[in-house]
């Protein structure tokens, strides 16, 4: 078959990455079919012919599906097809959404879809990474406006050196998840997960992943100039500026700053509100306008929120450039709940339940690895409506929900103890109970407060805070904030979250609206974030709980672990699971059994769990001449009776060993469910645990 379609390649951290275009998917705005290694990605950008109608937002869809026929496995479950998406891949789209959003034009309003299928998986290629890249070239080829090209690399770091985009095992195994997207000239977006990595160390990471950047930017510059198409015209929904001048003479720049300028977040709606109704009767004649209003206002609102900060150093809550707002901390705010803290941050308060289970109650996630993976922890973040003074019902988790839950999952993640040192299966619980800017961050410190009144013995606690950043005309010409409320995020151009020990990073998490952050930028919003998160530490969360509580609370499970000989697990499982569903039945303990011989049994009755714990040890003892058992009767017979001494278990005491005295029968001294005590004789010839009564003192 003749080649129809064009083929680039170039050399990526020592691995081929290949770009097949006009190979499939040609009614696309822009397709790319990717192969890194043997990862296989189809990467396609598609707009719609018009602008979406009654909308002030970009309406921009970026999907990533996970086909489970790329590692060669069936869908688990009753429903035999890949359902609805899952975690991992809804914090990939938000991944690629977050650099590639603000180089959309602002104005547009056509539906952009970028949509990325896996479709095989070489586990030393991250198909992550590969959608990324693949995002980018899809719509850069594409007629759809675009001020790209961008560029995404990862880094790990294993024994103290970088890896440069690391295999799926270096990934799990290294102390750095770190994701940089860039265009050409700057860093547009950071994700990261780190065990207590140092600043400085971080920065020398996040601009070896920029550099990389660069080079592919030139192989897409390369790609599009062979094959790019051009761009579309597109009606622009820009606010015109003769509104913006009449809007001025009815609201004077002095009395918008006037309504945004206060503390109180529901005061200045009210003042917004007023605005608004004043405007909507003044251009009640002029129906263009009107649909526009609320986009107008919103604008005037942001250029006088950013000019009070840029020019005259002037937040609207009043405070200095680098104050954090009231804070306060405090646990055990819910009762009988395993572990419970509350921590607020002027209007922002998030409340963290830790629930504590046997290590069985483990989340199993059927993805894209070639095994299953368990996952022990499980941080779960809640944004009800009531938070933000709203009204909507509440449709479960949305994707900020996941990301947000995600993002203080892998900030906690490096300070959990290992299950040798603590086996449970933890989940923490974030519920925001009210909202105004980076409730990520403030689950970051309530759970970890949580997390310790719930006896987990984390080795150090964590914080989270956030800064924000105004931007003028120049790279010069900026302002970095520290703890951004609601309004300075919703106006400003960073969302730059770190959270961290003492000692190091452990997350973080960069939004920006605008084409990108110069490296002074960077550094300055990581070295604030530092001394914020250990005031943070030292005057507020410390105070409230220094140290993780010596002992798991009185609801929680508790958890005694037994090591048996691998061999004998099969005795204490029985057949078909007969042996052990019966000691957990008779006690009410759970069970869980390693591959080493690891027994952990789990309850909340001292007496039973110690009775469980003697059962397991009976069953897997070697017996020997002169143990003493205590059993019941659980079958008779001419010759003697047989007596059950643990689950599955069984010996032989014979008619002659029963009693002192001679007996005829058995059922004279003995009735089925007797409980008796024996002591063991050894083996009889046929192999069966011999007993006898006579030998030793009924109790």
């Amino acid at each position: 078959m003749e080649k129809n379609y064009k083929t680039f390649t170039m050399d990526l951290a020592g691995r081929t990455l290949r770009i097949d275009i006009d190979r499939v998917g040609k009614q696309a705005s822009g397709c790319a079919f990717m192969q890194y290694g043997e990862t296989t990605v189809l990467c396609t950008a598609t707009a719609s012919d018009k602008p979406r109608e009654g909308i002030d937002f970009f309406p921009l869809s970026v999907e990533y599906e996970e086909k489970l026929y790329a590692v060669g496995k069936v869908p688990g479950g009753f429903n035999k097809r890949e359902g609805k998406a899952s975690e991992n891949a809804i914090l990939t789209s938000r991944v690629i959404d977050r650099p590639m959003r603000p180089l959309f034009p602002k104005d547009y309003r056509n539906d952009v879809t970028l949509s990325n299928m896996v479709m095989s998986v070489d586990p030393t290629c991250r198909p992550e990474l590969v959608a990324m890249i693949g995002s980018a070239v899809a719509t850069c080829i594409s007629d759809i406006p675009f001020d790209g090209p961008c560029a995404t690399t990862q880094i790990g770091m294993i024994n103290g050196e970088f890896v440069i985009n690391p295999s799926q095992e270096e990934w799990k195994i290294g102390d750095l998840n770190l994701t940089v997207a860039s265009t050409g000239e700057k860093v547009i977006m950071i994700e990261a997960g780190a065990n207590e990595v140092p600043e400085d160390k971080m920065i020398e990471a996040i601009y070896l992943a920029h550099e990389i950047n660069q080079t592919i930017i030139a192989f897409i510059n390369q790609i599009v100039a062979e094959v790019g198409k051009a761009k579309h015209e597109y009606t622009s929904c820009a606010v015109p500026a003769e509104m913006f001048e009449e809007m001025k003479k009815i609201v004077t720049p002095e009395e918008m700053e006037e309504a945004v300028f206060t503390d109180e977040k529901q005061v200045r709606e009210n003042n917004i509100r007023k605005i608004t109704a004043k405007l909507e009767e003044v251009f009640s004649e002029n129906e263009e306008w009107l649909a526009i209003l609320g986009e107008a206002i919103y604008q005037y609102e942001k250029k006088t929120v950013r000019k009070m900060i840029l020019k005259d150093h002037k937040r609207p809550d009043g405070r200095a450039i680098k104050q954090i707002r009231h804070l306060a901390a405090e646990v055990d705010l819910i009762p009988r709940v395993h572990g419970s803290a509350m921590f607020t941050r002027g209007q922002t308060q998030i409340c963290t339940v830790t629930t504590l289970a046997p290590l069985s109650d483990m989340q199993r996630i059927d993805g894209l690895d070639e095994n299953e993976v368990n996952k022990r922890y499980m941080h779960h973040y809640n944004f009800p409506s009531y938070s933000v003074g709203e009204t909507r019902p509440s449709r479960g988790p949305g994707r900020r929900e996941i990301g947000h839950g995600a993002l203080a999952e892998k900030a906690l993640i490096p300070v959990l103890p290992t299950e040798e040192e603590f086996p449970y299966a933890i989940r923490t619980v974030s519920e925001t109970f009210e909202s105004n800017g980076s409730t990520s961050q403030a689950s970051v410190c309530a759970s970890t407060m949580s997390l310790m009144a719930a006896g987990v013995p984390i080795s150090k606690p964590v914080a989270g805070i956030s800064c924000g950043l105004v931007s003028g005309d120049g790279d010069e010409d900026y302002i970095v904030l520290t703890d951004i409320q609601g309004l300075e995020d919703f106006f400003g151009d960073m969302d730059f979250k770190v959270a961290g020990t003492h000692d190091g990073i452990t997350a973080i998490q960069m939004d920006i609206k605008i084409h990108g952050l110069t490296r002074p930028i960077v550094e300055e919003a990581i070295r604030n974030t530092k001394e914020a998160r250990e005031y943070i530490l030292n005057e507020i969360m410390i105070p409230a709980i220094a140290e993780p509580r010596k002992e798991v609370g009185p609801y929680a499970p508790k958890i005694i672990s037994v090591q048996i000989d691998p061999e004998k697990i099969g005795d204490v499982v029985g057949q078909r699971g007969k042996t052990i569903n019966e000691i957990i039945a008779r006690t009410g303990v759970k069970i869980d059994i390693t591959d080493d011989g690891k027994v952990s049994i789990c309850g909340t009755d001292a007496e039973m769990m110690d009775k469980a714990v003697e059962i397991v040890k009976i069953i897997t003892t070697d017996f020997q001449e002169g143990q003493i058992f205590k059993g019941t009767v659980v079958s008779i017979k001419d010759f003697g009776a047989f007596v059950e001494f643990a689950p599955g278990k069984e010996g032989m005491v014979h008619i002659s060993k029963i009693a002192k005295e001679r007996i005829n029968r058995v059922e004279d001294v003995l009735s089925l469910g007797d409980k008796v005590t024996v002591v063991c004789l050894g083996k009889d010839k046929m192999g069966r645990l011999s007993f006898s009564m006579k030998d030793v003192a009924q109790v």
